[in-house]
């Protein structure tokens, strides 16, 4: 499989691009500077280049199989500029399996099912910027087309996987508060090899 990888030298992106080349797979990662990626195999294709930028996407997606974005929202509107450009590119390019990164903040709220979890009058966020990034993100997937997957994890420290995580369509679990980076990497590459929880939000947590 030809996996096309962005955000690939973040906290999650570079475990995935890490458990993609150890299975073998062609990966092409588009990334903004190559020398952050240490280890450089033949199976890795790196496109020096920048998510924004419609060329860059298509370039990067052109001969995948699957797409795995963890891009973060960068402390501007990256996801929100990023992801229909990127929707355009594996227009373009005919892929049509994608699996981003988001945030449980846009899961369902299970107290408030009309709301999402950062609109409820209990979220303890000093700040929605991020979560409003990620909204459009997953609105600009859901009414795409393709097989999409928003991976949505809770509280985020790094760390290895674990192997007991649980994962739930549209929901945070219940009583879940946090998920290492490891897992979710874990995570977000098998569901990229699968249609499994192909047109939903999956919640993540221990």
């Amino acid at each position: 499989m030809h996996i096309a990888i962005l955000g690939a030298t973040g906290r999650v992106g570079r475990r995935v691009l890490a458990l993609a080349l150890a299975d073998g797979h062609e990966v092409t990662a588009l990334v903004r500077d190559p020398n952050n990626i240490e280890r450089q195999p033949d199976n890795l294709t790196l496109i020096q280049g920048d998510a924004c930028q419609a060329a860059d996407l298509l370039a990067t997606v052109s001969r995948a199989d699957t797409v795995i974005s963890c891009l973060s929202t960068g402390g501007a509107e990256v996801l929100s500029t990023a992801t229909p450009l990127l929707v355009g590119a594996m227009g373009q390019a005919g892929v049509r399996r994608v699996v981003t990164v988001g945030t449980a903040g846009i899961l369902q709220s299970r107290e408030h099912p009309a709301l999402l979890r950062y609109e409820t009058p209990d979220t303890r966020r000093s700040s929605t910027r991020a979560a409003e990034e990620h909204r459009r993100a997953w609105e600009a997937l859901a009414a795409s087309g393709l097989r999409w997957t928003v991976v949505c994890p809770t509280y985020l420290p790094e760390g290895e996987p674990q192997n007991l995580f649980r994962a739930e369509r549209d929901y945070l679990p219940d009583g879940g508060t946090s998920i290492t980076t490891g897992d979710t990497a874990a995570f977000t590459y098998r569901a990229a090899l699968d249609d499994a929880w192909a047109g939903c939000r999956v919640g993540l947590a221990y």
